[in-house]
């Protein structure tokens, strides 16, 4: 049976909904983006944020792909370091709950919180505290983690880490895993480029994008940067929000319409699109049919708070898929 291994920080997400940008303002945060914060910041924003009605899940970009995908009944694993502490011990827990394979790492040190302010639009900006997520180290990466994996997930936060990256796609390449990074985040893409553009032709097999990162890496528009990311992975997927997604390989090019539904919260949209891709991947469908996967997943767990889909909702979506499998290859 196919195999998804993901790597990525491992966070525990305190969501609130906001009913206007000023707090964005007053905080230093731009809307739309991912900063990270040290613990001083930390403590500024979880003091605005507790004045708020809020939410506390598991997160994590790469983590969220990975729960995804075994809800659809695929055999998954996650790489990650988390600290011995409450939120660490309710990460690893849920990893458990899903059927997600651990391969984390516990230190003594606090766990890594991401505070998602969600604007009234459906945009969500973050402030993160790595803690004990960013202290995964190159050095510690173990072959044997890799050892029976056929796709290995990467999520875009971790390339400000060169030397971590670098050497797990090496570990990956070596146990034959083909390798799949998400971009994550615009202002990530900006400060890493030179990086990127270097190991993107090189190591990446697939790559997924939203219009931002691709600019950012590119400095073209979707219809364009898809081609030209094509040229250098296998597969390239630049995702358009509300209008849709761009899918390309070789000379096949594909645009993919995104559902009409109310837009709650974007948080987890591009990470269960993901999901939704490589499980059509997996089942030897079509591009096309590989992005209304991912489309329709990415539909429903914008429909609530949060990066997940909500339990109740997966049995009629795992039906759905199997008929749009069944219809679509």
């Amino acid at each position: 049976m196919t195999k998804v291994l993901g790597m990525g920080n491992a966070l525990i997400d305190v969501l609130a909904v906001i009913e206007n940008d000023n707090i964005l303002e007053l905080l230093g945060l731009p809307k739309g983006s991912m900063q990270l914060i040290d613990e001083s910041k930390l403590k500024i924003i979880s003091k605005e944020i507790d004045k708020l009605d809020k939410s506390i899940v598991s997160g994590g970009s790469a983590s969220n792909t990975i729960i995804g995908l075994a809800h659809l009944g695929i055999q998954t694993g996650f790489i990650g370091r988390i600290g011995t502490d409450f939120y660490g011990t309710y990460y690893k827990d849920d990893l458990r709950k899903n059927n997600v394979e651990s391969h984390l790492t516990e230190v003594n040190e606090a766990s890594g919180v991401a505070s998602t302010f969600i604007s009234t639009d459906g945009e969500r900006t973050f402030g993160t505290y790595l803690g004990a997520a960013a202290l995964l180290q190159a050095g510690e990466l173990k072959k044997e983690d890799f050892t029976g994996y056929d796709y290995f997930y990467i999520e875009g936060y971790l390339v400000q880490s060169h030397e971590l990256i670098k050497k797990a796609i090496i570990l990956a390449k070596e146990a034959g895993a083909t390798i799949m990074l998400d971009m994550a985040s615009y202002n990530v893409v900006e400060e890493n480029r030179d990086f990127l553009l270097e190991i993107i032709p090189e190591y990446v097999d697939i790559i997924f994008a939203n219009e931002e990162e691709s600019k950012a890496l590119l400095g073209s528009e979707p219809e364009k940067a898809i081609s030209e990311l094509a040229g250098m992975v296998n597969i390239a997927i630049v995702k358009t929000g509300e209008k849709g997604s761009w899918i390309q390989q070789g000379e096949e090019k594909v645009f993919v319409p995104a559902h009409k539904v109310n837009c709650v919260d974007t948080t987890g949209a591009g990470d269960l699109y993901a999901a939704g891709f490589i499980y059509g991947l997996i089942n030897d469908c079509t591009l096309e049919t590989c992005g209304k996967i991912g489309t329709l997943l990415a539909a429903n767990v914008i429909e609530g708070i949060g990066a997940k889909i909500y339990e109740n909702k997966w049995s009629e979506l795992n039906n759905e898929i199997s008929n749009m499998i069944a219809n679509g290859k």
